[in-house]
Parts: structure tokens; sequence; C-alpha cells
């Protein structure tokens, strides 16, 4: 929650961005129709993506195939060791999708910092500038 919160205080950085926040388990299709952009924020597991994103994942997948998105997306990793594992299954989920990816996913291993929450609330902002200037 510390990451999404970083990288959301970041996005709203930009007045001309309007930013919704969900829950992985309560967005679903509809969610991502009505957005411009997207920034995951994901927990690793055993090498793994964390159940509530890969089941947003599971649920949103082939609804997605059907829809004009080509949205820009970025990806932020909670990962307690690595990261590497969770990082592979994401992009390579995620590259099945109507998105395209507009920065490196940001791996944040160990505990929370303050260098991991700088480092969200930069992606955040970069995120949103780049929707509000229509540069992604």
């Amino acid at each position: 929650l510390q990451l999404a919160t970083a990288a959301r205080r970041g996005a709203l950085r930009e007045q001309d961005v309007s930013v919704r926040w969900r829950r992985a388990w309560d967005a679903g299709i509809d969610d991502l129709c009505q957005c411009d952009g997207l920034l995951l924020v994901a927990a690793e597991n055993s090498a793994s993506v964390a159940g509530a994103m890969k089941d947003f994942l599971d649920r949103t997948f082939y609804p997605a195939q059907a829809q004009p998105l080509n949205l820009p997306y970025g990806l932020i990793i909670s990962a307690g060791n690595d990261g590497r594992g969770a990082r592979a299954q994401l992009q390579r989920i995620l590259s099945g999708y109507p998105l395209r990816q507009v920065a490196e996913p940001l791996l944040c291993r160990g505990e929370v910092s303050g260098d991991h929450e700088a480092a969200c609330e930069e992606l955040g902002h970069t995120l949103s500038a780049g929707l509000a200037l229509a540069i992604f």
C-alpha cells in the first residue's frame, strides 16, 4: 500500500490529470475502458505475481482483447526478495493486452524504504505528466 500511495501522490502532481485509485480485487474491465493510462502496483509472492493482481489480470485479459484500449502503462513490483520472476510473469501476461509499456518496471526489493517511495512517486508523476502532455 505504501508504494501505491507514493505513486498516486506523484500522479496527483499533474493538475490536468485525474487519478482513479482501485485495488486489484475491485478493478475490472470497465475501469480499464475508462482510463487513459495505467500504473499497476503488484506484490511478488514466491517469485510470482501475488493473488490479487493475478486475479485482476485473469478476469480482464479476454474482455480487454475486444477493446480499443492501447493504454500506456507502468509497473511497480514490491519484491520481498528478487522480483525478476514476478516481473517476467507480468510482462509476459501484459504483452497480450492492448497496452504499451512506457517505462521500465520498477522493482522495489526488500523492506519498503524512502528510496522506494521516492522512485514510485517519480514513476507516478512521469506517467501522469506524459498523459497531460499527450506524449503517451
